[in-house]
């Protein structure tokens, strides 16, 4: 059997392509082991929100050269997308692959030659068929591909095309088959997943989506990805606040708290917008996990400005931050804008809200200190003794017992807490 190893960078809906390629090479009779081993093929899923990633898949492709430098190396994913001339001149490089592609990875694996398809001309998301997932007990489900709102920093547009969605039927068929092979979450993953469903014929929405799923006890407990803040509607929180199944945690794309940088990003709501989103989902949720997105430093971003981030920031019961330092993409508005900060204050801005993020996360664990979670087994380690898992809200628990809880939702008393992960005891049923 000719052995394939995959790297994957980049975002949820890479990990769930990722995994469905894996699925598709195995049935085609390839054997699939780890990306530090000999391999035959390596491919490298990439991502190219930044430089920084673009250089990380240069790094691997060179890599992969040096394990074996007689294998076959294939790069594809979003730097592959936007950029395949990049790739293609690099002398480890064997064949690059667009996203398109990434659908019939089993008969191109071989083939000769470089395909890259037009992917703005795509307007039918075919789905990636997966059953089973690489974790065990969470399974992502890739439900919408493609995004139509050009930010003025984000390159993903190029890469992934016009908003796409996935048939409501082929979805809810998808579900069951990972609930039947033993998943006991799903999350749904998209690119610009709060546009689900409105490029369909007839049209329809998330909150439809989640709706019937939630109705139809497909699954114990389900996960929805990041969502826009301005297409969080009342009903989906309604939905959600109700709910036995789906999860209460939210993450939101923030990226600035001064009106004046979002208008200069493309963002389409405002500061306060934002501020009365996260109390009402506070409100409605008081256990939820809300997390943002926030980038530091955007071009001309004045010290008054990022101090508005700082002021909404410190105010909102956030659960927790992923900071970007901003990283200038070519192709992208940003790219040619004036007022491009020195890297030391973009390092330093991002640096100060970390520091915030950090207080955030310690204060929304220190609230579940004494209280009962109820958390999915992920594995347990025999030599210590010790389990970990994920709650409902998002919190990493860790707990003595046994490899028979793998895959159980189980109910947790936390007694304790360090840096992100929650400790505390599990009573057996009597």
């Amino acid at each position: 059997m000719k052995r394939v190893a995959i790297s994957t960078l980049g975002c949820k809906t890479n990990q769930f392509e990722s995994a469905a390629m894996i699925e598709q090479l195995l049935a085609a009779g390839y054997r699939v082991v780890a990306f530090n081993e000999p391999s035959d093929f390596y491919i490298i899923n990439s991502c190219t929100v930044t430089a920084r990633t673009d250089a990380e898949t240069r790094r691997l492709i060179r890599r992969a050269r040096r394990l074996n430098p007689d294998s076959r190396i294939i790069a594809t994913g979003c730097y592959a997308q936007v950029a395949p001339g990049e790739l293609e001149n690099m002398p480890e490089i064997d064949c690059v692959l667009g996203n398109q592609e990434k659908l019939n990875i089993s008969s191109l694996l071989e083939s000769s030659g470089h395909s890259v398809a037009d992917i703005s001309h795509i307007t039918h998301a075919e789905p990636l068929k997966l059953t089973s997932f690489a974790e065990h007990t969470r399974a992502f489900l890739q439900i919408q591909n493609g995004c139509n709102a050009f930010c003025s920093y984000c390159i993903v547009p190029y890469a992934r095309g016009r908003s796409r969605s996935v048939t409501t039927d082929e979805i809810l068929q998808g579900m069951r088959d990972l609930t039947a092979n033993g998943f006991k979450e799903i999350v749904l993953t998209g690119i610009h997943l709060g546009a689900y469903g409105l490029d369909l014929p007839p049209p329809t929405t998330l909150a439809t989506l989640v709706t019937q799923i939630d109705a139809g006890q497909i699954v114990p407990r389900l996960r929805i990805g990041s969502v826009e803040p301005n297409e969080v509607s009342e009903e989906f929180l309604k939905l959600m606040a109700s709910s036995g199944n789906i999860c209460h945690h939210l993450h939101l794309p923030l990226q600035s708290g001064s009106d004046a940088v979002l208008h200069r990003m493309g963002r389409a709501y405002s500061a306060d917008f934002f501020r009365d989103l996260v109390v009402r989902i506070s409100a409605a949720m008081p256990d939820a996990f809300i997390g943002a997105d926030v980038i530091a430093g955007f071009p001309g971003e004045t010290e008054a400005e990022f101090a508005e981030t700082v002021h909404l920031l410190e105010e909102l019961p956030l659960s927790d931050m992923h900071v970007f330092p901003y990283s200038s993409r070519p192709g992208t508005r940003a790219a040619t804008m004036p007022g491009h900060l020195p890297d030391r204050i973009v390092t330093e801005r991002a640096a100060r809200l970390r520091g915030i993020a950090t207080l955030k996360k310690a204060a929304f664990l220190e609230r579940f200190v004494g209280k009962e979670l109820e958390v999915l087994v992920q594995g347990c380690n025999d030599n210590t003794g010790m389990c970990k898992g994920l709650s409902r809200n998002y919190i990493n628990v860790s707990f003595p017992g046994t490899k028979a809880l793998v895959n159980e939702e189980v109910t947790v008393l936390i007694n304790s807490f360090e840096g992100d992960i929650c400790s505390g005891n599990y009573e057996p049923a009597a």
